[in-house]
């Protein structure tokens, strides 16, 4: 049987992919850890790898347009 990648997973290999957080992807990170209630190991480390990226400035932080 194969596994596919969680959507939190996937959400993070797009922001890697793109080198940027936006608000979209983060809202659906969010609503995924809401939805589910708890972080897979899996989905933990691909969140740790996205926010060392980030704190690295190889990912940026795009906010939210007011």
């Amino acid at each position: 049987m194969i596994k596919t990648p969680s959507m939190i997973r996937r959400l993070v290999e797009k922001a890697l992919d793109l080198k940027q957080l936006t608000p979209a992807i983060e809202d659906a990170i969010n609503s995924e850890l809401t939805r589910t209630g708890y972080v897979s190991e899996v989905d933990y480390e691909a969140l740790e790898l996205l926010m060392e990226q980030m704190d690295e400035g190889l990912v940026r932080l795009i906010p939210t347009s007011m």
